[in-house]
């Protein structure tokens, strides 16, 4: 299963931290930017599941923040205050909100509200979607696709991609690969493995990930 993406939009670096820690430790991966003039684009750039998203801010209220996202993207946003006010939940509301916290929350409810958009907004093959660095990998299609670019990965190619994927630019040993291919009855041994990864290098390679699948002597294979 992918770690699905927060985008934390708060300018107080201590509550900024407690719940990058909170969301890390429930399977969460968590982006952030203190470029408050330029938040949209920061946003999207990063292409989160759902954004955490506080009104309270230098330069842009997040009124503006999440008016101006919404004109770009279908993001699921979460708006935080600390003003316990009905204008304030109808004002997110009506610019495209999803939903309406107010500040002190409890981060287990929290964490529950965000669980629940972000199983609502997404079906199973948006979900199952893996990224790293522009390289993205179809868990349901066996599709590796960077810049528009695709390609047909096979059984084998899609378990080894798809264990590199999954350690974010951490070398994976041959071993932990050799396991990730034994899920049949056929024999995978040392140079089926070389063999598989060269194939998959290439198909890289072709849709224009030059360099991306690296081998470190001794020690294994990693996307960087």
């Amino acid at each position: 299963m992918m770690n699905e993406k927060i985008f934390i939009v708060e300018d107080e670096e201590k509550i900024r931290n407690e719940l990058s820690i909170f969301f890390n430790r429930y399977g969460y991966e968590t982006k952030y930017s203190l470029n408050f003039g330029n938040m949209v684009e920061e946003i999207l750039k990063e292409n989160p599941h759902i954004v955490l998203l506080d009104i309270n801010l230098p330069q842009y209220d997040g009124f503006y923040i999440c008016r101006e996202l919404r004109k770009k993207s279908d993001v699921p946003i979460i708006v935080v205050t600390s003003r316990d006010s009905e204008i304030d939940e109808l004002m997110s509301m009506n610019i495209g909100a999803d939903d309406f916290v107010t500040k002190p929350y409890n981060t287990q409810i929290l964490l529950a509200r965000i669980s629940s958009i972000i199983r609502r907004t997404y079906n199973n093959n948006e979900m199952e979607i893996f990224e790293y660095r522009n390289l993205k990998y179809n868990l349901s299609t066996s599709e590796l696709e960077f810049n528009e670019n695709k390609v047909e990965l096979t059984k084998n190619e899609s378990r080894i991609i798809y264990t590199l994927i999954k350690s974010k630019g951490k070398i994976v040993s041959r071993d932990e690969l050799i396991n990730a291919l034994w899920q049949s009855d056929e024999f995978v041994d040392d140079n089926a493995l070389t063999v598989n990864i060269n194939r998959l290098r290439r198909k890289i390679e072709t849709i224009g990930a030059k360099s991306y699948l690296q081998t470190k002597r001794g020690q294994g294979y990693i996307l960087i």
